[in-house]
């Protein structure tokens, strides 16, 4: 699953202070135009720019290609339980068949035998497989995830968010977007 990014629309990839991107996925990227309002707010520097440039009767800029936010913001430590958050984790992947096509969530301990809606419950599922398990334990059913459910860390999210990368990445953003990451000897 790849979020498409369109080169022409000349984004700009948004640092926090630290240098390191808002987030992996979506990858944190700003309209060239909301890039040059904070600009001009004051509100971030700028890392690198493209080629193009805007201009006025009275003034002209290049694109910022890559900025960084002047004020840090403090990244929320547990992330929120949403359905996206749970695809995220299990890797838009059907923790049953590892089918990646029409996606939803599965109860493990189904709500019909007291299983509730949280991290340590709820798996990605495509259609299929939850229609087959349905309300059933997954003793009953014969189904058990590829892996136990869990509530993930921002990091997690995060990491498992460089295994799409957007379908283009310009090259002025490369130094910024797996620097945090160990390198090969």
């Amino acid at each position: 699953m790849t979020i498409a990014v369109s080169p022409q629309a000349l984004p700009a990839l948004v640092l926090n202070a630290d240098y390191r991107p808002l987030s992996y996925y979506p990858l944190s990227l700003w309209s060239w135009q909301d890039a040059i309002k904070a600009v001009f707010l004051d509100r971030v520097n700028i890392i690198a720019e493209y080629d193009h440039s805007v201009c006025s009767p009275s003034f002209s800029m290049k694109l910022p290609s890559v900025v960084s936010l002047k004020t840090y913001v403090q990244p929320t430590r547990n992330p929120a339980f949403t359905r996206f958050n749970v695809f995220l984790r299990d890797r838009f992947e059907c923790q049953y068949c590892g089918e990646h096509d029409d996606l939803t969530f599965d109860h493990v301990i189904p709500r019909a035998h007291g299983g509730e809606t949280t991290w340590e419950n709820v798996v990605a599922a495509c259609s299929p497989c939850n229609l087959r398990k349905g309300s059933k334990l997954p003793k009953q059913a014969a189904m058990f995830p590829h892996q136990k459910p869990y509530q993930p860390t921002v990091q997690d999210l995060h990491n498992n968010g460089r295994l799409f990368p957007p379908n283009y990445l310009h090259e002025s953003w490369m130094d910024y977007l797996y620097w945090d990451t160990e390198l090969q000897p």
